[in-house]
């Protein structure tokens, strides 16, 4: 762990829980060895730190590129461990990225909705996180994040006073065998719809 990323990492806890009554609900799901695919759903500028924080050791997560640009900003997304991509230009360095962080043991975050609620409603999976799911062959982790569209929705300036509870489900690897008689982008649909249904049934105690 970076000094920057552990400097990042301690000031997000404090943040989450000293402000946003920050809990977990199946914390031991968070403590486990080995690669991951972290999926959960995406409301607020707080999902990355916030669920960075909870996690013990480093996780990896996506950060657009042009963020890269700026000499500061890169350095510090870079130390964080911050994946660079280009949504309106995707290519196969983001992917390659992903297997090769996954293979070394690494945990990667990944939000299905591609994009921030407008409303706080979950939204559709898009199929591209279905690629790196059939690509990656990697377990998943599916993660549902209650309260940080309240407490820093993507309409707003400033955040507000909320409480915010992470719900962690069931570790699943993606059954592609079933999905034999499927490919492209069909396939690749499926895989995202299935880990968005698994996160939508994830819910508050």
């Amino acid at each position: 762990m970076t000094l920057s990323y552990r400097i990042g990492h301690t000031l997000s806890s404090w943040l989450a829980r000293c402000f946003y009554d920050f809990r977990v609900v199946n914390e031991a799901g968070l403590h486990f060895e080995g690669p991951a695919l972290v999926c959960s759903n995406h409301a607020s500028f707080f999902d990355p730190p916030f669920i960075g924080q909870a996690f013990e050791k480093p996780i990896h997560f996506f950060a657009r590129k042009t963020l890269f640009n700026n000499p500061l900003m890169g350095a510090t997304l870079r130390s964080w461990q911050s994946i660079p991509i280009d949504r309106d230009h995707p290519d196969t360095s983001s992917l390659k990225t992903v297997i090769r962080l996954l293979r070394g043991g690494g945990k990667v975050l990944m939000f299905p909705e591609g994009t921030r609620t407008e409303d706080g409603h979950l939204l559709p999976a898009e199929a591209g996180v279905g690629l790196f799911l059939a690509k990656a062959r990697a377990p998943v982790l599916p993660l549902r994040l209650f309260g940080t569209f309240e407490a820093f929705p993507r309409h707003r300036i400033l955040p507000r006073p909320s409480s915010v509870t992470l719900v962690v489900g069931e570790k699943y690897t993606p059954d592609l065998a079933a999905r034999s008689h499927l490919s492209g982008r069909e396939l690749y649909q499926s895989l995202a719809d299935e880990v968005m249904q698994r996160i939508a049934a994830l819910q508050l105690p």
